[in-house]
């Protein structure tokens, strides 16, 4: 079931399948983007070779395999995802080797904690406009009635009124601080309600566009009746999600290489492109590039005849969003039967969130069960410049200690640590010169939540939703028939509300 106001974006038209000769389409990354591009193009009959520089599948959302100092092996992943129930396209992708959705399970509630004891929720909440909003100051404890006169309502009525892709036009040039001292709004609101969706895109407010914060708060909250409830993976990522689908990938007839490093894409002499990977090459006569920021990056440096000069600067530009540090521990003990799966975090020095594994993941809770411990994970997004891994891991481990103070006498089995820096960043002013889904080339395409799409999606989502629009490009120059995407509407729900915010704008 979807938001009955959900908009489809009807696919290219034409015929069912390839006949006779299919083109070869080398797709270069593995992560959602990446398999979304190669499943519908794959089911088309295009025969894809997909190329992952890791050794396994899922990019940021994938994982791998380790052995515990206690002997156990266990599932590594770089953390916590959540699958909103409006991540429309990422689930049709997940439908193929899931169809009756028992990969996912939903957490009862999106809690949200200040360190001030402030503590909101999102379960129980009407999920229509403005129902939701009014239900949500209601039982808020940050927000309170009496806080309403000194909300600039003006800024704050916009947020009814956002419009993709006119929201960018208007925001963008802003950063989301700026914004939300515009809307002076209660500070704890803004670290619940704003500054904890922005540092889920991993960038401090003030290094954010204030149009991508509007279109978070629409996609999630007023421009959906899907609500802020999610759903998580019950099993480890590659177990439940990527390995299927890999085989599924493979049954189709497409070549899936892990541990293969792209290194250029050049002119070919048998095709259009010749893909440079390691040993060699593969020739192909469409590429998708769906890698991170860095990766697309190299890929267009060594390849001098791709795109066009002002293509290559747009891809010159791109930024990566700051560190962020994941650290998984595996505790001699349990932490309390009803802290939450998931809890976000805000005022708790670098902390961002705190997940409790074992409390939904079959593996984790395995592990629990049979040690009588814990598997707790901590985020700490957008990481200063100058906080060094050591110190970030150490305070992150103070922080769990002191929001869940069981913790405090519990002895690490073992532990696991990642420090990246490969999420995109998407500043105030980078809208306009962001690379798209189509490049000066018909048969190149870019795929990834890097890449600009003027539709109301973020994060998991937005790489879905860019994986299977780059195959619909490529399909539709070949007359073949692409499938249909989904969105969240592009504009705020109540015409009411619309006419009211634009009203207020113009005086």
């Amino acid at each position: 079931m979807r938001d009955r106001r959900a908009v489809r974006v009807p696919a290219p038209q034409g015929r069912a399948q390839f006949s006779g000769d299919a083109p070869v389409v080398a797709v270069v990354g593995g992560g959602i983007a990446g398999l979304s591009a190669a499943t519908l193009l794959a089911e088309r009959g295009a025969r894809v070779v997909l190329c992952e520089r890791e050794k396994y599948l899922g990019g940021r959302v994938g994982g791998w395999s380790t052995r515990l100092a206690d002997g156990s092996e266990v599932t590594m992943t770089r953390g916590f995802h959540a699958f909103f129930r409006q991540y429309y396209n990422l689930r049709a992708l997940l439908r193929r080797v899931d169809p009756t959705g028992r990969a996912l399970v939903g957490l009862p509630d999106y809690p949200l904690l200040h360190a001030s004891g402030h503590r909101d929720g999102f379960a129980g909440l009407p999920t229509s406009v403005p129902w939701n909003a009014l239900a949500f100051l209601r039982n808020s404890p940050t927000f309170r009635w009496r806080d309403l006169p000194g909300v600039d309502a003006r800024a704050a009525l916009s947020l009814l009124d956002v419009s993709v892709p006119r929201v960018y036009e208007e925001l963008d040039h802003l950063d989301a601080a700026s914004y939300l001292e515009r809307l002076r709004f209660p500070r704890p609101a803004h670290a619940l309600a704003f500054e904890v969706f922005s540092r889920s895109f991993f960038a401090h407010p003030s290094r954010m566009s204030a149009a991508e914060l509007a279109v978070m708060f629409h996609i999630y909250f007023l421009g959906s009746s899907e609500g802020l409830l999610f759903d998580v993976a019950a099993d480890p990522f590659p177990h439940g999600l990527w390995e299927p689908l890999g085989r599924h990938l493979t049954s189709l007839g497409a070549a899936v290489c892990t541990g293969v490093d792209v290194r250029s894409v050049r002119p070919g002499e048998q095709k259009r492109f010749a893909v440079t990977i390691g040993g060699g090459t593969i020739e192909a006569d469409a590429v998708v590039l769906a890698t991170d920021v860095s990766g697309l990056r190299a890929i267009a440096g060594a390849s001098p005849a791709l795109g066009d000069a002002r293509w290559r600067g747009q891809i010159a530009e791109l930024r990566t969003a700051p560190r962020f540090l994941v650290s998984r521990y595996w505790l001699d003990r349990p932490v309390g039967p009803d802290r939450p799966g998931f809890l976000g975090t805000s005022g708790h020095d670098l902390l961002d969130n705190i997940s409790v594994l074992n409390h939904y993941e079959h593996e984790a809770r395995a592990w629990a069960a049979r040690t009588g411990g814990a598997v707790v994970e901590l985020h700490g997004y957008a990481l200063p410049s100058d906080v060094s891994e050591a110190d970030a891991r150490a305070r992150l481990w103070e922080q769990l200690t002191e929001v869940y103070p069981e913790t405090k006498p519990a002895v690490v089995v073992d532990e696991r640590h990642e420090l990246r820096e490969d999420c995109p960043l998407f500043p105030a002013g980078g809208y306009r010169d962001r690379p798209g889904v189509r490049t000066p080339d018909d048969f190149l395409v870019l795929a990834g939540d890097l890449v600009r799409v003027d539709l109301p999606v973020a994060l998991m989502e937005r790489a879905a939703t860019t994986g299977f629009a780059a195959a619909n490009h490529l399909l539709g120059q070949w007359g073949v028939a692409g499938t249909d995407l989904w969105t969240v509407p592009r504009q705020g729900r109540v015409p009411l509300l619309r006419g009211v915010a634009r009203r207020w704008r113009t005086l």
